[in-house]
């Protein structure tokens, strides 16, 4: 299935600019895999040592949280848009 991948500003280098990939895949942990053999660097972006998303990194299909559906398991259906955003922390 068709998938697209918004790409954050700061990830863009690892694109060559691209704001955005299409990849085919089924799941979340599908898509990202796509992009990380598309452009090499993605996962250990994005990914633990165990495989699991990074505290600070947060992925959405559809405007929905992954991390309260089924995680990297979360199927995509085609055509839908799965979303990096870094989380932003900071401020007074």
């Amino acid at each position: 299935m068709a998938v697209t991948i918004r790409i954050p500003t700061t990830l863009r280098p690892l694109t060559a600019g691209q704001a955005e990939v299409d990849v085919e895949a089924g799941t979340v942990g599908e898509a990202l895999g796509a992009l990380d053999a598309a452009h090499p660097g993605f996962s250990e972006r994005i990914t633990d040592d165990d495989g699991a998303l990074r505290r600070f990194v947060n992925v959405f299909v559809d405007d929905e949280d992954v991390r309260f559906q089924d995680g990297l398991g979360t199927p995509v259906a085609d055509g839908a848009t799965v979303s990096i955003v870094p989380a932003v922390a900071g401020g007074c």
